[in-house]
């Protein structure tokens, strides 16, 4: 397995493309149901999320005093944010409570962790959201390039699209229409703060989506940018798209985030969705 500093060697390129196949194997052709994650995935809205909550983690962790350096507390803070992004956001901050209490500190509920993140997310994606209400910011600008044309594109199809965001569902609801993309979907879900009612929001879709719609594995396509949908779509037998996003320049491939998708298993990993014909072509067996 590779390294996070290693880059996994591409396995191979759809002539003409950069959509890289590391699974030769799926079927094709029978596709019915899409899901897709929310954030890096469809929505730039919360581009540099993780910005926001791991200085935030270390610097209540360096309080403690525990004589860890700045970077060894980065990379213990990273390893879970990253490990744990796709889930509910409930999740990074039951770990990071734990990671409190093991260096002897007394940590407040994760609830109010999680509030203080969403607090200090909010002033880096307010003007973000405003401008998309008030028609300052053009919509295309926030999503993941090609995503609105994948939609539509699946849509006319008759497959099935659904959103499962480890965000709060009413945050989900009201981005997804802010970018305009809520039409797209037949079914939009997020988190909530009581993770008992619903412990993985994303598996509990996929199992309701197979169960509803009576699908068999390969039935089932998803779209992610983290380990949680790529991993709950094959222990169900579907296939799984890497989406390795660079955010910041709305273009081209984020290392870190492709040799992430790969180790979590990834059947295929793009950029972003501007070869979207050509990939839903490839998928439903037409070249």
């Amino acid at each position: 397995m590779a390294t996070e500093f290693e880059r996994p060697a591409v396995a191979r390129l759809l002539p003409g493309t950069s959509i890289e196949i590391r699974n030769e194997d799926i079927p094709r052709g029978g596709i019915r149901s899409a899901l897709f994650d929310f954030d890096g995935t469809v929505s730039l809205i919360r581009e540099g999320w993780q910005g926001v909550m791991i200085p935030m983690m270390v610097d209540i962790l360096k309080d403690l005093h525990t004589g860890e350096s700045d970077d060894e507390l980065f990379s213990v803070v990273r390893e879970f944010v990253t490990r744990l992004t796709g889930r509910q956001t409930i999740y990074q901050m039951i770990e990071f409570a734990g990671h409190v209490e093991r260096r002897g500190g007394t940590p407040l509920d994760p609830v109010e962790y999680k509030r203080m993140y969403l607090d200090l997310l909010w002033e880096r994606i307010e003007h973000r959201v405003a401008g998309l209400k008030s028609g300052q910011i053009d919509p295309d600008d926030m999503i993941v390039p090609g995503a609105r044309d994948l939609l539509k594109n699946l849509c006319e199809r008759g497959i099935s699209c659904y959103l499962a965001s480890g965000t709060d569902e009413e945050y989900v609801l009201d981005e997804a229409a802010a970018v305009g993309v809520s039409q797209y979907f037949a079914g939009i879900y997020g988190a909530l703060d009581n993770i008992g009612d619903v412990p993985d929001v994303k598996a509990a879709v996929i199992q309701n989506i197979i169960r509803d719609h009576n699908l068999h594995g390969s039935e089932l396509v998803a779209f992610g940018d983290g380990y949680v949908e790529i991993e709950n779509t094959k222990n169900v037998g579907g296939i799984s798209i890497g989406v390795a996003t660079d955010e910041v320049q709305r273009a081209g491939i984020d290392e870190w985030k492709r040799s992430r998708l790969i180790m979590a298993g990834a059947d295929v990993v793009i950029a972003e969705f501007r070869e979207q014909d050509t990939l839903v072509k490839y998928l439903m067996g037409e070249v």
